[in-house]
């Protein structure tokens, strides 16, 4: 019987949108939990990572982009980040290499200060700049607020990522493990789906149709007469009829696209057979009513 004291925390991973917050999480985790586009706000909803190494159980909260709300969705995005820091043991900071920080940022660093929690500063994308300009920018940031420590980072290089492990591991404090040691993610599957798909969209369709999409699972269940097979049957909202014909491509091209490339990813994840079908709906405006943000699944104001 093992006596030694185990340590377990939630660690919110915070910063403003397209900084690499996924990414790092993914790359901690040494698995693809998280989606990951160059898209901002590609993170919509709270995405639970479990990462157990040893005797330390570290539950990672991947949170959207803290940005200026344009939207009601953005609004329910901005309570995700708020709400997660306030639950959480640690937090990192993600922030770029260069350029003034912004009002979201400074206001973050507000909720740190009144929240009293250990904060790890995470310079990422280390590999674009000098090491002069590393240094001023830790400089720079550290004035701002105390932070338990400082680590910069390039993620996509896999570069200063144990570092931070190991900077989490000593601030994690003692107690049992939350979730069975070979957890990875506390993400239903159904979510899971959901969210490879719109990556999908999000990495086939560059910029034509941005953030108006959601994705819906109809059906997600084993095959009867075969359960190797697992049928999935899923809808895609757009805001407009023109983005539905993107979407749908000529011939039906960039939907079989879509489909493809989010059925082979999830066969891995999932490591079974998938058979998936998709449809697109409009649904106008639908990131601006409470009701469909609700009905694609979007509860993010749960814990308000």
């Amino acid at each position: 019987m093992n006596h030694t004291a185990t340590k377990s925390g939630f660690v919110a991973i915070v910063g403003k949108p397209n900084v690499g917050k996924s990414s790092l999480m993914n790359a901690l985790l040494g698995e693809k939990i998280a989606i990951v586009s160059s898209k901002p706000q590609t993170t919509r909803t709270r995405i639970l990572g479990v990462l157990t190494d040893g005797d330390t159980q570290l539950c990672f909260l991947d949170t959207p982009g803290f940005h200026k709300p344009k939207t009601k969705l953005s609004g329910h995005m901005n309570n995700v980040v708020k709400n997660s820091i306030g639950e959480v043991d640690l937090v990192l900071f993600l922030v770029e290499p260069m350029g003034a920080m912004n009002e979201q940022e400074l206001e973050l660093i507000e909720t740190f200060k009144a929240r009293r929690l250990p904060v790890i500063l995470v310079v990422n994308k280390i590999d674009l700049i000098e090491k002069e300009q590393i240094l001023q920018r830790i400089a720079e940031v550290s004035a701002l607020f105390p932070f338990t420590a400082v680590v910069p980072v390039s993620v996509t290089g896999n570069n200063g990522v144990s570092l931070v492990l190991d900077e989490l591991k000593k601030n994690c404090p003692e107690g049992p493990f939350y979730f069975p040691e070979d957890t990875l993610t506390d993400q239903p599957e159904r979510t899971i789906a959901a969210e490879v798909i719109r990556e999908k969209i999000l990495r086939n369709m560059r910029d034509e149709v941005p953030h108006g999409t959601a994705v819906v699972i109809e059906k997600m269940r084993e095959r009867e007469n075969n359960p190797d097979i697992l049928d999935i049957e899923a809808t895609i909202y757009c805001e407009r009829d023109s983005h539905k014909g993107m979407i749908i491509g000529k011939g039906g091209q960039m939907l079989k696209k879509i489909s493809t490339d989010a059925r082979t990813e999830l066969e891995n994840f999932l490591d079974t057979r998938i058979n998936l079908k998709t449809w697109v709906k409009v649904r106008s405006d639908w990131r601006n009513d409470e009701r469909a943000i609700r009905s694609v699944g979007l509860n993010y104001d749960d814990n308000e």
